[in-house]
C-alpha cells in the first residue's frame, strides 16, 4: 500500500503541493489526472523518492520513505518499475540492451537468465524478434512498448507511469492502455499513472484522482 499524507512542496515561493493526501491499495491501478503544471509530476517524484516534501510524508508498505537516502532508499526502489514520459530509452543501446539494463544493474542473474527474461518480456509486449533493433529504427508506439517491457522485467511490486501515451495518436493511445491493462491482469502489480488522456484512462483505471491546485479534489471509481 502507498499512502501520501498531507504533502506540501513549494519551489521559489510557489506552492505546488498544498496538503495532498492520497492512498493507493495493493494491486490497483490508480490514475492521477489534472491540468499540465498542476503538480502531477511533482507528486510522482515524491513517490519515487526523487524529491523531499517541505512537510508531510510518503509511506510505502509501512515504510516512511520521506527522508530515506542511499542504500535504504535503493532497497525501496528495487521494488519499483518506472515508465518515463517519452520512454527515456538509451539511443546508443539496442532494444534488447535497453530492457536488460535494470537486470544487469540491479540483479546477479546470469547472462542466460537475463536473455530469457528479456526475450519473454519483449514477446509479452508484442516485440518478439525486435531486440536487435535500435530505438531510432522503431516507431513511437514500439518505443513505448520497450519502455513498458523494461519497467516490468524486474517483476516489480509497483509500477509508475508518467504520461505513458504522450505524443501518440488516439488509436495508439488505446493500444498502449490495453497493453498496460493486460500486463496488470497478468502480473497484478500496483500501478500509479499520471495522465491527461481523458476519457481514455477511464477504461483501465480502478480509481481516478483529480489533482487541482496542489490537492486531490475528487477521487473514486471511473463509473
Amino acid at each position: 500500500m502507498i499512502r501520501v499524507e498531507d504533502l506540501h512542496r513549494a519551489f521559489g515561493g510557489q506552492r505546488v503541493l498544498r496538503g495532498l493526501t492520497l492512498q493507493v491499495a495493493p494491486g490497483e491501478i490508480m490514475v492521477v489526472i489534472g491540468r499540465s503544471g498542476g503538480g502531477k509530476s511533482v507528486l510522482l517524484k515524491h513517490l519515487l523518492g526523487l524529491l523531499r516534501p517541505d512537510s508531510g510524508r510518503v509511506v510505502v508498505n509501512g515504510t516512511d520513505i520521506t527522508h530515506l537516502r542511499g542504500p535504504a532508499l535503493d532497497r525501496i526502489r528495487e521494488r519499483y518499475g518506472v515508465v518515463f514520459q517519452g520512454g527515456a530509452l538509451f539511443d546508443s543501446m539496442s532494444v534488447f540492451d535497453n530492457v536488460a539494463f535494470p537486470l544487469r544493474e540491479k540483479t546477479r542473474l546470469r547472462s542466460r537468465e537475463i536473455t530469457g527474461r528479456v526475450e519473454e518480456k519483449l514477446d509479452q509486449v508484442g516485440l518478439a524478434g525486435m531486440g536487435h533493433k535500435n530505438p531510432a529504427e522503431i516507431s513511437g508506439g514500439m518505443r513505448k512498448r520497450v519502455a513498458i517491457a523494461r519497467a516490468l522485467v524486474t517483476e516489480p511490486e509497483v509500477v509508475f507511469f508518467d504520461e505513458p501515451t504522450t505524443g501518440l495518436d488516439p488509436i495508439l493511445v488505446n493500444t498502449i492502455h490495453h497493453l498496460i491493462l493486460g500486463m496488470h491482469r497478468k502480473f497484478r502489480f500496483t500501478a500509479v499513472m499520471v495522465s491527461h488522456e481523458i476519457p481514455e484512462i477511464f477504461g483501465i483505471a480502478d480509481r481516478v484522482a483529480m489533482l487541482h491546485d496542489g490537492v486531490i479534489v475528487e477521487q473514486g471509481t471511473p463509473d
